[in-house]
């Protein structure tokens, strides 16, 4: 029999109709149980939340941005404290910062709607084991209006892939040189010691070629690449596998990358990274994070004369792409992972430059 921690022996399950999770099971309260908000939060994630571990991360992040607030109200987490006004006085904070006052808002819209909807799923289920005095303090919330979650028209052109492939083939092979021109002015200057330039190389034919996140390629391990099939398993989104495809180049271009780079830094580091820090850096455990993506993007852009684009963009590309090729949304899902196919569909969205263009095409 489970139990919370804290609090455990007030609250348990007393039946189980499923191996799987436990959103089937019966829940008795006992006599004096804490009736606090953060308590029933903790029980929330134990006995009913069925979600991947970052998801839960994200939730328990929310809920706590709730107790907070709730705290700073009210002086405690009472639960027959949490009123329908309470509820909408946290909207209020999350959009203005401060309680009852205008200002700069410190979330944005769609993370504002994403606390909101964790919290009427959580208030939800408390009010189903035991109800508000005044009602479900989250039914009658509204989430705010917002546009399109893709930022589609920020996709790269087909023009800027090709600058930005070029930029990337050119610096495998002659970039990276000292930035020293006058310690090397009479003769030529050496490439620096912790420059990659095939990984680097592969690593945006990777993001261009696939539609990955940049997050989930931090996450590849060289296991997970099936060069006969040309096909990429990583941990996306939400901590669920995804199965990318990648073109012919793209599979190429880590080929190039394997050969001409890895194994040196691979004997410093030993990791099962994909990609990895050069062995000249004395930081971290040899996986590239987040950080070195961006800075690898944005160095292979420079030298491109590319704008304004980032590693999503190349995500809304494929996308695009995809779209224009097949007209198929499931394609689209399918390839980039959507669990939501309204996300997908969104690609199929004509942009402001092409509507101008079939409006004057006539």
């Amino acid at each position: 029999m489970d139990h919370m921690k804290p609090g455990g022996k007030d609250m348990q399950i007393i039946e189980q109709n499923t191996t799987r999770n436990k959103s089937g099971a019966l829940i008795e309260i006992r006599e004096g149980f804490p009736d606090r908000i953060s308590l029933w939060a903790d029980a929330y994630f134990q006995f009913e939340a069925t979600t991947g571990e970052a998801s839960r991360k994200v939730q328990k992040r929310d809920l706590g941005l709730f107790v907070d607030f709730m705290m700073t109200e009210e002086g405690s987490d009472e639960r027959v404290k949490w009123t329908p006004r309470l509820s909408r006085a946290f909207k209020d904070y999350l959009k203005t910062g401060e309680t009852g006052k205008t200002g700069k808002k410190p979330y944005m819209d769609r993370t504002v709607n994403r606390t909101l909807a964790h919290l009427k799923t959580f208030a939800k289920w408390v009010h189903k084991l035991r109800p508000f005095p005044l009602g479900d303090p989250m039914a009658k919330m509204k989430l705010l209006p917002v546009g399109s979650g893709l930022e589609v028209e920020r996709a790269i052109s087909a023009k800027e892939r090709r600058r930005i492939l070029d930029a990337a083939d050119f610096l495998a092979m002659d970039g990276g040189m000292s930035k020293d021109r006058n310690r090397f002015r009479a003769k030529t200057r050496p490439k620096r010691k912790g420059f990659r330039g095939y990984r680097n190389r592969a690593i945006v034919y990777m993001l261009i070629e696939t539609g990955m996140r940049r997050a989930a390629v931090t996450k590849i391990d060289l296991k997970d690449v099936d060069f006969k099939r040309h096909i990429i398993k990583v941990e996306e989104k939400g901590g669920l596998d995804h199965a990318y495809q990648i073109s012919r180049e793209g599979i190429e271009a880590v080929h190039a990358y394997l050969e001409q780079e890895r194994a040196g830094d691979f004997d410093k580091w030993g990791s099962p990274a994909l990609f990895l820090s050069a062995a000249s850096n004395p930081h971290g455990d040899g996986r590239l994070n987040e950080r070195g993506i961006n800075t690898v993007w944005d160095e292979i852009c420079a030298a491109a004369g590319v704008e304004g684009k980032t590693p999503h963009s190349a995500r809304h590309a494929m996308g695009r792409h995809i779209m224009e090729k097949t007209g198929n949304v499931a394609a689209i899902q399918r390839q980039l992972g959507h669990k939501n196919a309204a996300y997908s569909l969104q690609y199929a969205r004509i942009t402001e430059k092409e509507l101008d263009a079939a409006l004057n095409d006539r």
